[in-house]
C-alpha cells in the first residue's frame, strides 16, 4: 500500500521523491564516493526538500544502506531470471561472467559498489558495512549452489574460486585494461568449470559420458553498480 504525505492524497508524491534520492543517491555515491556527496546536494539534485529527505531516511547513512541494498536486491533479480531461464549451472555461470565482462567494460565504470563501500565503511559493526558483507555472503552461496549442481565434490573450494576471479576482474578493470580484466575473467571462469566439471567426472564415472559446455547466455545489466551510472 503506497504511503500517503501527511496522511492524506494519494501518496504519489512522496513515492516518486523516495524514488528520486534513491536514483540521485545511487549515480552519486557510485560516482564520487558515499561520504564526498553530502546532504544538501542529494537534496538539491533529487529536487526535494530536507523535510521530505528526514521523512524517508533519518540520515544520509541510512539512504547508504538503501542504496547497497537496491543494487543487492537489482543482482538478486537479474540473477534469479538467469536462473528461471532453465539453463544448466555452467551455462549461468558463464552467462554471469559475460555479464561482469560487459559492465566492466561500459562507460562510467567505477569498480564494484560494494567493494567501495565496505571500503569507505571499514567498521565491520557498521550498518552499510554489515550490508555489503550480506550480500556478499548470499552471492558466494549462490554461486557455490550453481557449482554444487555440477557436482558437489569441493563446491564451497569452486565457489570461493569464482567470487575471488570476480573481486579481482572487477577491481583490475577500473585500475587497468578492462579488455584484458574481462579476458582473463572468461579464462578463469572456464578454467574452473572444467577443473570442477572433471572432478564430477571422476566422482560419477558411471553416469555417462561428458555432455559439451552449454553456451554462455548474458543477462543485461548483471553488474555491482546502480542502474543509470554513467
Amino acid at each position: 500500500m503506497t504511503r500517503t504525505e501527511a496522511g492524506t492524497g494519494t501518496g504519489k508524491r512522496v513515492s516518486e521523491a523516495r524514488e528520486r534520492l534513491l536514483r540521485t543517491a545511487g549515480q552519486l555515491f557510485y560516482a564520487e564516493g558515499i561520504h564526498t556527496v553530502g546532504v544538501d546536494r542529494l537534496v538539491a539534485e533529487s529536487k526535494v526538500t530536507n523535510a521530505t529527505f528526514y521523512r524517508h531516511f533519518r540520515s544520509k547513512e541510512h539512504l547508504a544502506v538503501a542504496y547497497i541494498a537496491g543494487v543487492d536486491h537489482a543482482i538478486r533479480t537479474q540473477i534469479g531470471s538467469l536462473t528461471a531461464a532453465d539453463l544448466p549451472a555452467d551455462g549461468i555461470l558463464r552467462g554471469i561472467g559475460a555479464s561482469l565482462v560487459e559492465q566492466i567494460s561500459s562507460p562510467g565504470y567505477r569498480g564494484c559498489a560494494f567493494l567501495n563501500a565496505a571500503a569507505e565503511f571499514p567498521d565491520p559493526d557498521h550498518p552499510v558495512h554489515r550490508a555489503v558483507v550480506a550480500h556478499r555472503e548470499w552471492f558466494l552461496q549462490t554461486i557455490t549452489g550453481l557449482f554444487a549442481e555440477i557436482t558437489a565434490v569441493q563446491a564451497e573450494h569452486a565457489g570461493r574460486h569464482f567470487v575471488m576471479l570476480r573481486d579481482g576482474a572487477m577491481s583490475a578493470g577500473y585500475l587497468g585494461d578492462p579488455v584484458l580484466a574481462g579476458e582473463t575473467l572468461l579464462r578463469g571462469i572456464e578454467g574452473l568449470l572444467r577443473i570442477h566439471t572433471a572432478r564430477g567426472l571422476d566422482e560419477h564415472a558411471a553416469s555417462g559420458p561428458r555432455q559439451a559446455p552449454a553456451p554462455a547466455a548474458t543477462v543485461s545489466d548483471i553488474e555491482c553498480s546502480p542502474s543509470g551510472a554513467d
